[in-house]
């Protein structure tokens, strides 16, 4: 499938490098294809622990990359020709993630406007051990902090109220 450009890789207002709408992009359109190496659920994991480890707190670079394909296999998008590994996170996107045809595309759920940042929920799910390590910089008006998939937000806030309540006990 040939998808006309809309976009180019920019410094990025969230965090590091970003994609920028280069024009006008309508509700529904297929922007850009996440690609990379398949590798399997294991290779995959070995990969994201990797990369986590040592690039968690980096400016510049982002930590993990591998995206989930299906229940076998997983994508490692950190090759340099993907360039949709530059589509930060965002508490209120702007985009959302397809799986189609063993292909994983970012389309846009919104009109985009020229010169918007592209940004999607990364669906991390909630974790108590280690929701910290991933703090969000969107920018939002409802940004949490962290990020969090917006489906777990709600655990995130049990949790949270759960502290609180036991600090102020």
């Amino acid at each position: 499938m040939l998808v006309k450009k809309m976009w180019k890789v920019s410094k990025s207002k969230v965090h590091g490098k970003g994609i920028i709408a280069t024009e006008d992009i309508k509700k529904n359109t297929k922007i850009i294809q996440y690609i990379g190496e398949k590798v399997t659920k294991k290779e995959g994991d070995k990969r994201s622990e990797e990369r986590l480890n040592k690039y968690l707190n980096s400016e510049i670079t982002g930590s993990v990359y591998i995206f989930e394909l299906n229940n076998k296999y997983d994508i490692d998008g950190s090759v340099l020709y993907n360039k949709a590994r530059y589509i930060n996170h965002s508490c209120e996107p702007n985009c959302e993630v397809d799986i189609t045809n063993e292909e994983i595309w970012i389309s846009s759920i919104k009109k985009i406007k020229k010169g918007d940042e592209l940004s999607y929920d990364y669906g991390y799910e909630f974790n108590k051990n280690d929701f910290r390590d991933h703090i969000c910089r969107c920018g939002a008006k409802e940004c949490i902090g962290f990020i969090i998939s917006s489906d777990d937000w709600k655990k995130y806030k049990k949790y949270m109220n759960k502290i609180i309540n036991k600090r102020n006990n």
